[in-house]
């Protein structure tokens, strides 16, 4: 890139976007593009990828074409464009014919910077032929990892999508993604023909989200207890279980107790889900639960919490949905509640699935997300070096971090455990296990006559929470086995014998299912605020609010909270103090500048 072009980038950076320097990477990727090279980018959910193509289509002639599977991303960024001046518009199935008829008129007379698509309508026969007789600028083809077989979120309709390179060879290619591993990123390169790509990888990190983990007891009253450390209804968050029925349940549980929590899942009508949609970005909403659909098109930056209310089924997913927390910067935190019937669950799931490859790769991914669960060590070196970036030095924002696990000689209590499961026969699962171990009185004790049994009632000293825990953790260890086909029911491994023999000791971390209350998230981004800071923030919000709802937009598009607490605290009185808060550029100067400035000096 020319120094006039590298200087234009900056320049485009601070006028428009409102910020003052790139972010690691950017700079490079977008050097790379102008100049017309291919590009592959790995970059985290909330590192700034949509720059890297969106400052080169305002540099490069012509329009960028940026291919997206989803919908209400589309919408999201283009109306985020249009707030910052940027000429962008969208081309989907939502338009009625009048609106896509507007939009190839637009596009037809030069009159667009960026033009969002689907997948389906690019390589629509007609569209495509047009396309072709156009001034095209780039083509950036996000969530990449949707074109691979091996990816966590493969999509059929991405497949085809390699054929355009053949058909625009001067155009430049860029393909970008948050979430691939090795073998995922080398399908994307191949099956998209890219041109002897410049591959950027930035790191995975995401230092500003703490990652919790807990068992699952009573997940319900642990995710109330995470809760209740937000008061009022101020910070968003997203609750993402498995199945649609958990999805509504724990809706109308977090409602009952006082929560503005809507469901989401693909069950329910589309208007609903775009009320649902709406409402979260506008803030009308603070919690939605869901399944694993939701939050891929919200480009929302002050969603503060994601709970993974059940274990995901790989680490891909697992990162790319706490990756939706804290786009802004800003703390945030991700809390993983997970039980042993979680995997049982996940398990079966995968080996239903008829592709031996596919059933091969997902039951890898899966004991790679059940490693990260069960980690005794810091969960962030665990997260990065599943992505290739080796790191042994801990994080000091988990919970492994700043509350270490306890460990005690379990050797006697895990030989408790493997003899019960021996005299039960193996035909047996976890709880009842327990209930023999701790000696329980019940009906089903008696008719199977297990209170005679030698281990009946030898295990009284641990809880039921603590013995799921150490038996959970002897699963996990190689000594037991559950038995999907029999019910879950507990069996020994061949390497249970040298414990139970007393020829190996065993150490075993005691269980934690407590989780704390939370003292990060949006409290503690404002906590370094003075009191007149604080007030000045609140008053900026509500004023905020105020012109989001009047255009009918979410109140991030107007500024961001990360701007509005660097306004408290700065407090400015001009146009050009104003232009110097990250996140204001000259549109949104223009266009806010005056009710935000009026404001801030009464401050004074």
């Amino acid at each position: 890139m020319s120094d006039s072009k590298a200087t234009n980038a900056l320049s485009l950076l601070q006028t428009v976007f409102g910020y003052d320097a790139f972010r690691s990477h950017q700079a490079e990727i977008i050097d790379d593009l102008v100049a017309g090279s291919d590009c592959f980018v790995l970059m985290p959910t909330g590192g700034g990828k949509s720059l890297c193509y969106q400052i080169p289509a305002l540099i490069r002639p012509g329009t960028a074409i940026v291919v997206s599977p989803l919908i209400a991303l589309m919408q999201d960024q283009v109306s985020a464009l249009k707030a910052n001046g940027v000429k962008a518009a969208y081309y989907n199935s939502t338009l009625d014919y009048e609106s896509a008829d507007q939009v190839l008129m637009q596009l037809h007379t030069g009159q667009l910077d960026l033009l969002y698509v689907s997948p389906e309508r690019l390589l629509n026969q007609t569209f495509f032929q047009q396309l072709q007789q156009l001034p095209i600028a780039l083509f950036a083809i996000d969530e990449a990892h949707c074109i691979s077989q091996w990816g966590h979120d493969f999509r059929p309709e991405y497949s085809k999508i390699g054929q355009l390179r053949d058909y625009f060879p001067q155009v430049p290619f860029i393909a970008l993604t948050a979430t691939a591993d090795a073998a995922t990123r080398q399908d994307i390169l191949q099956r998209l023909n890219l041109h002897q790509p410049h591959v950027h990888v930035s790191s995975f990190d995401r230092p500003n989200i703490r990652y919790t983990v807990f068992e699952k007891r009573q997940p319900m009253k642990q995710l109330l207890s995470f809760l209740e450390a937000r008061p009022g209804h101020q910070e968003s968050g997203i609750v993402y279980c498995l199945s649609r029925k958990r999805v509504e349940e724990v809706a109308l549980q977090l409602q009952d107790k006082g929560y503005r929590a809507k469901a989401y899942h693909a069950g329910l009508p589309g208007d609903v889900r775009q009320a649902v949609h709406q409402q979260f970005i506008r803030d009308e909403v603070d919690i939605v639960v869901a399944t694993v659909a939701f939050g891929m098109g919200i480009d929302k930056p002050n969603v503060r919490f994601v709970v993974h209310y059940d274990l995901p089924k790989n680490i891909e997913g697992y990162y790319q949905e706490t990756g939706r927390a804290g786009r802004d910067g800003l703390e945030s935190e991700a809390l993983l509640l997970y039980g042993a019937q979680d995997i049982v669950t996940a398990r079966h799931f995968v080996e239903n699935n008829p592709n031996e490859d596919q059933r091969r790769i997902e039951n890898f991914k899966l004991s790679c997300m059940v490693d990260f669960a069960e980690a005794q060590s810091c969960r962030r070196s665990v997260l990065l070096n599943y992505f290739d970036e080796r790191t042994d030095h801990a994080c000091g924002n988990c919970d492994i971090c700043l509350n270490p696990p306890r460990f005690f000689d379990a050797t006697v209590a895990a030989q408790k455990a493997l003899s019960c499961v021996y005299r039960l026969d193996q035909g047996f699962g976890v709880r009842h296990v327990i209930d023999v171990l701790r000696g329980m009185e019940h009906e089903r004790i008696r008719q199977l006559n297990h209170q005679s049994l030698s281990t009946y009632g030898i295990g009284k000293e641990y809880s039921v929470v603590e013995w799921d825990s150490l038996i959970r953790q002897l699963i996990h260890l190689g000594y037991l086995v559950q038995d999907i086909q029999q019910y879950s029911v507990l069996k020994l491994t061949e390497k249970a014998g040298d414990l139970l023999k007393g020829k190996v000791s065993l150490q075993l971390a005691m269980p934690r299912n407590k989780v704390p209350k939370s003292t990060r998230g949006g409290q503690k981004n404002k906590a370094d605020l003075t009191a007149d800071e604080l007030e000045r923030f609140e008053t900026l919000r509500r004023l905020r609010k105020d012109i989001a709802d009047s255009e009918e937009r979410p109140a991030y598009q107007v500024f961001g909270d990360a701007a509005l607490i660097e306004m408290a605290k700065r407090c400015p009185q001009n146009d050009s103090e104003l232009l110097a808060i990250n996140g204001v550029g000259e549109s949104k100067l223009a266009r806010y500048g005056f009710e935000f400035l009026n404001q801030l000096r009464q401050f004074e």
